[in-house]
């Protein structure tokens, strides 16, 4: 995709977020991979007052090359470049703060195999990170090693992370690990739910592969 067709892209699925009940204010942040870095949200700009001359590049050495509106990048780009940085299978990703999933997370549980679409993020497991302060590399690292090869994982006490080939896939999969977290939370609140077996899932995941990470 050209550049222009990817800021478009970065901000349409930007403007989603709160529209989607995926956060709200200035939170969470979208990113694309470009050939030599990557495009991502700025910091503390309301997403309705957000225009395709506030994204920012980091370039692959992590240098920021700012805009015209010289805009800081997302306060968690070290998270978006070390992930892109492990995964050359992801092209975009979502971080964001939504009600059910950031309650999971405050409570530090994986999403297990409740529901067979545990799988849509590559898995038998949603992990939840251990916890690190926003913005550190810290947290970056810890949220490198919770997806491992999945595409989605919660941030304890903070929210989650969704990785796609595209920022309309990276956003369809927020989606849908939001869906999973409010199922859960509920099917606790009666009881211990029923898990899937390793082979059931296996099963699931063969069925899934041309399914996960499709483009949205």
């Amino acid at each position: 995709m050209m550049m222009a067709g990817l800021r478009r892209s970065v901000l349409d699925v930007s403007k989603q977020l709160e529209e989607l009940g995926l956060t709200r204010g200035t939170s969470g942040n979208v990113s694309a991979r470009l050939s030599d870095g990557f495009l991502v949200t700025p910091s503390a700009v309301p997403y309705d007052e957000l225009s395709a001359a506030d994204l920012v590049v980091v370039e692959s050495d992590g240098r920021i090359r700012r805009g015209p509106r010289m805009r800081r990048p997302s306060s968690e780009w070290r998270m978006h470049a070390s992930i892109l940085r492990s995964r050359p299978d992801v092209g975009a990703i979502v971080h964001a703060h939504p009600s059910w999933a950031t309650a999971l997370s405050c409570l530090r549980r994986d999403i297990p195999a409740f529901h067979y679409m545990v799988a849509v993020a590559g898995g038998t497991v949603i992990r939840c990170a251990s916890y690190a302060t926003f913005g550190t590399q810290e947290l970056a690292d810890a949220c490198v090693a919770a997806l491992g090869p999945r595409d989605a994982c919660l941030l304890a006490n903070h929210g989650i992370v969704a990785c796609g080939r595209s920022p309309e896939a990276a956003l369809a999969l927020a989606v849908e690990v939001e869906a999973l977290a409010g199922q859960y939370m509920r099917a606790l609140s009666v009881g211990d739910p029923v898990l899937l077996d390793d082979a059931e899932m296996d099963r699931v995941l063969g069925g899934f592969e041309d399914y996960r990470g499709g483009t949205g």
